[in-house]
């Protein structure tokens, strides 16, 4: 499809220009105002963390209880696409990306920070005891778990159901289709998307300017580099820049391989700290800590301390468990969209698998070789040096227990390298997820955007941090958590109705495949005709020539007959398919197409039997099938061969289907 405009190609205007509008009038606030504006959405966070704490609670809990349900159920064999679809990236790739973009700069920082917080003072009990580390690293192992990518995975799911599985766009307002229909592209849906590009950017950028803060302090503590504004604004330069060349290039190009580095790396330094450090301990107590959250995780989920009644819990709540139950949600667009945008291809229940258990399997490993590891250091080998720093600054507490190993130099050089390229991640996805929010529906955004988003982050922070006004758009965009909560919500709904309907639709489908008696071959109407079409190996002409020559002529004689009964109807013609579309209007339409697909034919295809020996050796030979293709995707079996009147017959046998499916779903 050619574009008449090039220079407005890949921006949808009502989301990009109020994005930017709100923006920079919540920037320019923060700047001018920071003492004003820290007060406002400070006070704005802690009145809604107290008084909608509940349903914090309440929704991160469902959330988990729905990515379960969808995993175990029937309903976790639909793929994240057509049905024929298969994912984009390796596992290994997968995994890397998710890890990076959900939240490993935050265990480079608290993964020996927090246990050792809570060691020190913990909501209930005695601190530095053996009940407080237990506890401590069960809390710990509580915020970083299943629920943040619970959280995570919902939207992610539903996001990517709905742009590869029904054809929309990869945009939170897509979600609400099954409830909003075609409105989504209008205010409300344009709303929602504006809330999910504020979000993203905010909190991207408020993660570089505190970043930069704490590399800055690790710098220091390494290598004597001068802490002050000017460092870090260097600081936030390299990393944009990283992040802008690796958004540039792209998600194959860039991220992903940024996102493989970042694990290898962390890799390496995990490996380090397990070897050289109480080995045993390590995992003597990862097997402890793992029980002791599965054991403790539904009175988790659900404990508001309500019963309690004392300041040390409430302030417990609003500081950890909410803080970071907000802190999640609000990141949750960002996120949950970069992860809908690399699992193309999966089925629901690899997705939530793979979501839930490989990166939270990581993060209780890496959790509890330095927090354990750190616990180890105060409680039995008496060092407090670590106990001394967390409580004095908490950025430098990963570079103090790296202090406490050999070859200190070198693993403070790779923590420092994963401090760095972790941010760089989480500003290159970031970039991507709010270009694709802010792009033209089925455009590919131009190059200019993407640099424009990414260099806007840097920028954002840099203000904010000369200004003072960090901690301001922080509490703002944890502020963002409770409208968001609520819109996750209705996600989740949505999802499961249009898996619903989707499920009655297959079952309507449950018959046996339409193959007719008399198939014919190309040479007429015999059983050997249809015998020699069965066992040949066509070749890309012969299947083109039917697509021309029988699939063409039937679809437009069944079109004409639609026509005629008042029914609109459109046929697409393209190189290599045919498509045919009846208009329902308020209802599903019904689709049938034909495609040609390539495939290596198999050696017992007499087409395959090689005719020399240049042909023997030439394993790779190409054959093709007519394959079906419906609303949902292939259906996996071949048409060539048939007749004209066959065909037809074919296309009303799928077509009685969906007036069943349709009768059912009433």
């Amino acid at each position: 499809m050619s574009d008449s405009q090039p220079t407005k190609a890949g921006i949808n205007p009502p989301v990009f220009f109020p994005s930017v509008a709100v923006i920079g009038v919540l920037v320019v606030f923060g700047a001018v105002f920071p003492e004003k504006a820290n007060t406002f959405f400070s006070g704005m966070q802690s009145w809604l963390i107290s008084t909608f704490g509940w349903l914090y609670l309440g929704a991160v809990g469902a959330y988990l209880i729905f990515c379960i349900v969808l995993a175990l159920s029937r309903y976790g064999q639909f793929r994240l696409g057509p049905d024929h679809s298969e994912p984009d990236f390796s596992y290994i790739s997968w995994f890397a990306m998710l890890f990076s973009a959900g939240m490993g700069i935050g265990l480079m920082f608290y993964g020996v920070a927090e246990p050792v917080m809570h060691y020190a003072n913990p909501p209930q009990g005695t601190s530095e005891t053996a009940e407080a580390a237990r506890s401590a690293m069960r809390i710990t192992f509580f915020h970083w778990g299943m629920h943040a990518w619970a959280i995570y995975a919902v939207v992610g799911l539903c996001l990517a159901y709905f742009s590869f599985r029904r054809d929309l766009p990869l945009r939170m307002s897509s979600a609400l289709y099954p409830l909003i229909g075609k409105r989504i592209s209008g205010p409300i849906g344009n709303a929602v998307d504006i809330l999910a590009v504020f979000g993203t950017l905010f909190g991207v950028a408020t993660s570089l300017g505190f970043g930069a803060q704490q590399v800055n302090s690790g710098l220091n503590f390494l290598f004597s580099v001068p802490e002050g504004l000017s460092t870090q604004i260097v600081l936030i330069c390299i990393i944009t820049a990283m992040a802008t060349t690796s958004v540039v290039l792209g998600l194959d190009g860039g991220i992903r391989r940024v996102s493989e580095l970042n694990l290898w790396l962390a890799a390496a330094l995990l490996l380090f700290v397990i070897v050289m450090g109480p080995t045993l301990f390590i995992f003597q107590s990862l097997i402890q800590n793992i029980g002791n959250y599965m054991s403790s995780v539904v009175d988790m989920t659900f404990n508001s301390w309500v019963y309690t009644g004392n300041d040390d819990t409430e302030t417990f709540m609003s500081s950890w468990t909410l803080f970071y139950w907000a802190w999640w949600i609000s990141w949750s667009p960002f996120v949950g969209m970069f992860v809908a945008r690399v699992s193309r291809g999966r089925t629901i229940r690899e997705f939530v698998l793979g979501v839930l258990l490989v990166p939270v399997g990581a993060t209780f490993l890496w959790l509890t070789a330095f927090g354990d590891g750190a616990l180890h250091m105060i409680m039995i080998d008496g060092m407090t040096t670590v106990l001394d720093a967390v409580d004095e600054n908490t950025s430098t507490a990963l570079f103090v227990f790296l202090e406490q190993f050999p070859f200190t130099w070198l693993t403070s050089i790779l923590g420092t390298m994963l401090v760095i390229t972790f941010f760089v991640t989480s500003s290159d996805s970031g970039s991507l997820v709010i270009d694709i929010l802010t792009a033209k529906d089925g455009d590919e955004p131009p190059v200019w955007q993407r640099i424009f988003w990414a260099v806007l982050e840097g920028l954002v922070a840099i203000v904010l941090l000369a200004a003072g006004g960090i901690g301001a758009l922080q509490a703002a965009s944890l502020a963002s958590a409770l409208p968001i909560t609520v819109i996750i919500l209705i996600m989740a709904y949505c999802l499961y109705r249009s898996l619903s309907i989707e499920l009655v639709k297959q079952d309507s489908l449950r018959h046996a495949m339409n193959t007719p008696s008399n198939v014919a071959g190309f040479g007429g109407g015999s059983w050997e005709n249809r015998l020699k079409t069965l066992v040949t190996s066509p070749r890309r002409k012969q299947v083109d020539e039917f697509l021309t020559q029988v699939v063409k002529p039937a679809m437009e004689a069944v079109s004409k007959q639609f026509e005629e009964s008042g029914m609109s109807t459109k046929i697409s013609v393209e190189d290599d398919r045919c498509y045919l579309d009846v208009d329902h209007g308020a209802e599903i339409d019904f689709v049938y197409g034909v495609r040609a697909r390539r495939f290596t034919a198999p050696t017992f295809y007499m087409g395959a039997l090689t005719r020399s020996e240049e042909q023997k050796k030439a394993k790779e030979r190409e054959h093709f099938r007519a394959e079906v293709f419906l609303r949902e995707g292939g259906q996996q079996y071949n048409v060539v061969g048939y007749t004209k009147e066959q065909l037809i017959g074919d296309i009303l046998d799928q077509y009685e289907k969906h007036l069943h499916f349709l009768y059912l779903v009433r």
